[in-house]
């Protein structure tokens, strides 16, 4: 007789955390969301900080929901933490990767520890945003805050702690720190060294799937993927060596999985990052800008009254001419949150192209400029690599966008995959069943998801004018 299992996933994005309840049976998964709830950053003491409180109490109305449960795991973005004092209490709300703490901290990091061998000693992309750049600009800027702390908690291990009051730092979100030695997967102690910087902090990280702790019910806190980028890979439907893969959300991470990491210089020049996937693999990758070019435009034409939805932007984008203009996504003018539409009609104004004026043109010239970088990532990684990558499988909620999916395919001129949507949660899900043992490994977890999962197939329709506009996006680069 086939035992049932039954976990619980969180997942914490950009505007919005889920419980995502899943049963396994029979070598069948259904999934349900049983809760979802804002996650929306608050000012505290002049920073811009989790709403931690509220968003532990939405955390246990989800375990409240899911009744009775196996094994329950949390995933975030990656970078932030929390600080516990010595009797293992949260000193303060942690802070938010888009505070502005951390803006000139990377020049000043600099003076210590060049980027070559910053690179080398992390393989992470050198990003101000990182937790080596927090925590530089907490000892700078209140010193007296990291004198009180004991223990740093990467914000899936802080929800872990908070149900099960067990430390554990996991790997795929720590190797997010730029302070992670990837080859020897402990904290670099050349880093530490280089900034002063206090190791007593820093727990040992565990593989992803280590039982942290329970429940007073019995279920298991597993340290799943804690990077949801990761768990999102975990839930990639395929083994292939020529598969590359896109997490497309709020930012777009594009790569592929090695069994090294590139350490050189030419790859840190690229922006290219090394992470720790959930099955010990190296994820090679680009952070790129993704949907929040859109969704911040879609906010900003709401504040000026103009209520869109998704479907009526891509409707828009699609009565446009196409590849007239193009923006560099990842230029630091669209990070901030405001007028984003305005910021891209003033691109294009400085870079001597024509400048879109409708909403539709701006829409175009978004997608289209995605498009173009997902391209171009994906050269510099088949450069780096060696490798030729056929297929393309974009996973998570920019399944959803057709036009986006489309143009990636005919763009890059590669097959394009898209699902699972729910990839972050099922990669999730995922790790909790191996743990469990109701999964042999993660690739039977893919391989399930590939018979079950509804993937949808965009064959490449390149043409002569992409590589006009390709050409044309690299000079602007």
């Amino acid at each position: 007789m086939t035992q049932t299992k039954k976990v619980l996933a969180f997942d914490f994005g950009a505007s919005s955390g889920r419980a995502i309840l899943a049963c396994f049976e029979n070598s069948r998964l259904s999934i349900e969301e049983i809760h979802r709830f804002e996650n929306n950053p608050v000012m505290r003491n002049g920073h811009l900080c989790w709403n931690f409180p509220e968003l532990l109490e939405h955390v246990k109305e989800g375990v409240r929901r899911a009744g009775s449960i196996d094994s329950l795991g949390f995933d975030t973005w990656g970078v932030d933490f929390g600080l516990l004092d010595e009797e293992g209490e949260l000193i303060e709300y942690p802070v938010h990767y888009r505070d502005e703490r951390t803006q000139g901290m990377v020049e000043q990091a600099l003076k210590k520890m060049d980027a070559d061998r910053l690179y080398a000693a992390t393989g992470t992309q050198i990003m101000a945003i990182n937790s080596l750049f927090q925590l530089l600009a907490l000892q700078r800027q209140e010193p007296e805050l990291l004198e009180k702390a004991h223990t740093l908690l990467f914000m899936p291990d802080l929800f872990a702690y908070a149900l099960c009051k067990k430390k554990n730092c996991e790997r795929s979100i720590a190797s997010t720190a730029q302070m992670l030695d990837l080859e020897k997967g402990c904290w670099s102690g050349s880093v530490l060294e280089a900034f002063s910087l206090p190791g007593h902090l820093l727990n040992e990280p565990t593989a992803s799937g280590t039982v942290i702790g329970q429940l007073e019910s019995g279920a298991k806190v597993i340290a799943v993927a804690g990077h949801d980028t990761q768990c999102a890979v975990a839930a990639m439907p395929t083994t292939a060596q020529d598969a590359a893969f896109l997490s497309c959300g709020t930012w777009s991470l594009l790569g592929c999985e090695l069994d090294a990491p590139v350490l050189t210089r030419e790859s840190r020049e690229r922006g290219l990052s090394n992470e720790l996937g959930a099955n010990g693999k190296i994820n090679y990758l680009k952070n790129i800008i993704g949907l929040w070019l859109i969704q911040e435009s879609r906010r900003e034409w709401k504040r000026q009254g103009q209520d869109y939805s998704y479907a009526d932007l891509e409707r828009l984008a699609l009565k446009e001419p196409a590849l007239r203009s193009f923006i560099d996504p990842d230029d630091p003018i669209f990070t901030p949150p405001g007028d984003l539409p305005g910021r891209v009609q003033e691109y294009c104004r400085k870079t001597g192209q024509p400048v879109p004026e409708s909403v539709g043109q701006i829409m175009r010239c978004i997608y289209e400029s995605l498009a173009l970088k997902y391209r171009f990532a994906l050269s510099q990684l088949e450069q780096q690599t060696g490798r030729e990558f056929r297929t393309l499988h974009i996973l998570g909620g920019g399944t959803k966008d057709k036009l986006l999916c489309r143009l990636a395919a005919d763009c890059t001129g590669k097959k394009v995959v898209a699902g699972p949507i729910e990839a972050t949660a099922l990669g999730n899900i995922l790790i909790q069943l191996v743990t469990l043992g109701a999964l042999e490994d993660l690739d039977a977890g893919r391989r399930l998801l590939a018979q079950t999962e509804e993937l949808k197939i965009y064959d490449p329709d390149p043409n002569a004018d992409w590589q006009k506009a390709y050409e044309r996006f690299v000079k602007l680069l």
